[in-house]
């Protein structure tokens, strides 16, 4: 007589809080062998049969359960014809059709990853892009079948309920984020031949942007106290501080500044000047080189400084320290500063968004929105002091 089950962990090897195996149980003539399902999740998961409290709970029971079938049809095929059950033959028979069935399940994310170095983007977009790949992953949007509104629809939701290192949801622009690269990667697949539709076409207006909050930037006191700062000439702090100020003056991503040459510009009006387009986005832009940028390319002959965005980021901190500035220093965050320093010294928005280089005006609104609750802030400090 011959029987099918499912079961958790049969020897007892997943230790408290680890994940053990579930695996297919098939009596033979009270003999018990045991073949893997793949499928692995913690002893408080495992109940009556089925994956419970899992995000993906019902498409790993579904997964057993479809092994279970399997192994319970060959069992049958074998009693049929009157032949023995040879677990062996068994295992590599369900083997080989789980390989198959693995390779069809992964082909829209292996497609993904072949994508990768083909993209041209650049290291900071290209981790993102690579992060949104373990997204998937984890979440198990990996054949090109899972593409589907309604599936995007629940990935949604899944992303919604991850955590960040604070222990709490992540937000609607990190989410948003996910979104924009899995859009990307779909329309890509369009242009080649993979897909006919993005099935974000049916999704539009679905998802929120969202907004981060808290822009960080420096004052015109903490600006000031940086520039001040006199690494050792040549140093990599140097560096760091000559590529700081450059970007704090421009207004440029990092990639942008890695692609500067002086002879894009021409001078207009005593002022050097060029219209030229983001890399990370195409976008258009419009770069004017003012006197502290100018000190930086006449102290590095007129070249800006070649530095590792690992090892910028490293130097900055310990600028910060020497500056006095408590906010962390990072890339970007010069990219911040530029646009709130043009905005406080009267600069229209509709013009600092053409420096950025942003998509839309909205992009630069938060920097104006920004400033108005540092105003919003002294008021209600002062009136504070009013009251007293």
């Amino acid at each position: 007589m011959t029987t099918v089950s499912l079961v958790f962990d049969h020897r007892g090897r997943a230790k408290q809080g680890e994940p053990g195996a579930v695996e297919v149980r098939i009596t033979v003539n009270r003999r018990a062998y045991y073949i893997s399902t793949g499928v692995r999740v913690r002893k408080e998961q495992w109940k009556f049969g089925a994956v419970v409290n899992h995000e993906q709970a019902a498409e790993l029971t579904e997964k057993a359960n479809i092994m279970a079938r399997k192994v319970l049809a060959y069992a049958n095929e074998c009693e049929s014809k009157n032949l023995p059950l040879d677990i062996k033959q068994l295992r590599e028979a369900i083997s080989s059709t789980t390989q198959a069935e693995t390779a069809k399940r992964t082909a829209f994310l292996d497609w993904c990853q072949d994508q990768h170095d083909l993209m041209g983007v650049g290291e900071g977009t290209m981790k993102h892009y690579g992060t949104l790949f373990v997204r998937l992953h984890e979440y198990g949007m990996t054949a090109w079948e899972d593409l589907t509104a309604e599936n995007i629809l629940r990935f949604d939701a899944w992303l919604h309920r991850l955590k960040n290192v604070k222990g709490q949801p992540i937000s609607d622009a990190a989410v948003w984020n996910y979104h924009k690269r899995l859009k990307a990667m779909l329309n890509r697949a369009i242009v080649v031949g993979r897909l006919n539709r993005n099935p974000y076409d049916r999704l539009r207006g679905q998802f929120k942007r969202g907004e981060k909050e808290n822009v960080e930037y420096l004052t015109d006191e903490e600006m000031a106290a940086f520039m001040a700062l006199k690494p050792v000439e040549g140093s990599m702090m140097a560096k760091a501080r000559d590529l700081f100020v450059f970007q704090m003056f421009t207004g440029m991503s990092y990639a942008d500044t890695q692609a500067f040459d002086i002879a894009d510009y021409k001078e207009v009006d005593g002022q050097w000047m060029k219209v030229g387009e983001r890399i990370k986005t195409g976008v258009a832009y419009v770069s004017v080189l003012l006197p502290p940028v100018i000190d930086v390319l006449k102290r590095n002959d007129w070249k800006v400084p070649a530095i590792s965005n690992v090892d910028y980021n490293h130097e900055l901190k310990g600028l910060g320290m020497a500056a006095g500035i408590s906010t962390p220093l990072h890339s970007h965050l010069a990219r911040h500063t530029f646009a709130t320093w043009m905005l406080r010294n009267g600069a229209k928005i509709e013009n600092v968004s053409k420096m950025l280089g942003h998509t839309n005006i909205t992009q630069t609104q938060r920097y104006a929105k920004v400033l108005a609750q540092s105003v919003q802030s002294d008021y209600t400090r002062m009136a504070k002091l009013l009251t007293k």
